[in-house]
């Protein structure tokens, strides 16, 4: 008996579980958050068995609409919260985002606030963090989304772009495109630099006939259903350009999904 006894006190004590926080900005596209949002997750979880899962949205009007239909989504706070009261003391939180701008400060922030609560809390960088990252992403977009020089084909990633010091990423994947030898890939932007106008001006330049748009965005949600396939398509043509359309969401792409995981992974 005292033999079982001290084998008991002798028994480590149980480290408290980590957590690990998907955060995602979100959208009320049902189809490609089931491709993107929803498939990431499914990956991290099985990439971390072990790992006490949440996920986080940050776009206020996105989880709005979507209360109104019915799926509640937390912020990263709640999410955060829940999981300190199951009992999580470490945790790692992953975005979504592309690049190091408005909406990773607003994380950072929100993540700053309940960070009291935890021994440890991690955020992780966006996709487009370094030059490795850019290296990373160009190959597996120019592999994917090919463009056949002698036909004067080019391929147009249309991102989001940002009024933040970080737009200078989209011209850094932009360079790294042709530093390695995909000459006739381009990156523009929405919101941000490169423009939609700098890049026709380049096309005309590099006399293209043939032009591919592709989201550069997580999500192919509402910029893609509009920005993208409507007011982009249509100007390209009118300046004279056949234009194809390949509208999905980076998040669809698996190999982008494991860049994602392994930042994690890197970090554990």
């Amino acid at each position: 008996m005292l033999l079982c006894m001290a084998s008991v006190h002798a028994q480590e004590p149980v480290a408290p579980p980590t957590g690990l926080l998907m955060v995602h900005f979100g959208t009320t596209y049902d189809d490609t958050r089931t491709k993107t949002i929803d498939a990431i997750n499914e990956k991290a979880r099985k990439a971390f068995p072990d790992t006490r899962w949440a996920e986080a949205y940050t776009s206020r009007i996105v989880m709005t609409r979507l209360a109104k239909k019915g799926i509640k989504k937390s912020t990263p706070i709640e999410a955060l919260l829940r999981l300190h009261a199951d009992g999580v003391r470490r945790v790692m939180v992953q975005p979504s985002y592309l690049i190091d701008g408005i909406e990773m400060e607003r994380l950072t922030k929100e993540v700053d606030k309940v960070r009291p609560f935890f021994d440890s809390i991690w955020v992780s960088t966006p996709l487009l963090h370094s030059v490795e990252d850019a290296e990373r992403v160009a190959n597996i977009l120019g592999s994917r989304h090919p463009a056949d020089v002698r036909k004067r084909e080019h391929v147009v990633l249309v991102g989001h772009g940002t009024e933040s010091p970080a737009t200078a990423l989209y011209s850094q994947l932009d360079y790294v495109l042709h530093a390695l030898g995909y000459e006739n890939h381009h990156v523009a932007t929405i919101e941000g630099y490169p423009t939609l106008d700098t890049t026709i001006d380049i096309l005309k330049k590099q006399k293209a006939r043939k032009v591919t748009l592709v989201p550069l965005l997580f999500v192919a949600g509402d910029h893609a259903s509009n920005d993208i396939s409507v007011e982009w398509k249509q100007q390209l043509e009118e300046n004279g350009f056949k234009v194809d359309l390949h509208i999905e969401g980076l998040g669809e792409v698996p190999e982008i999904q494991d860049l994602y995981i392994g930042k994690i992974k890197n970090r554990k």
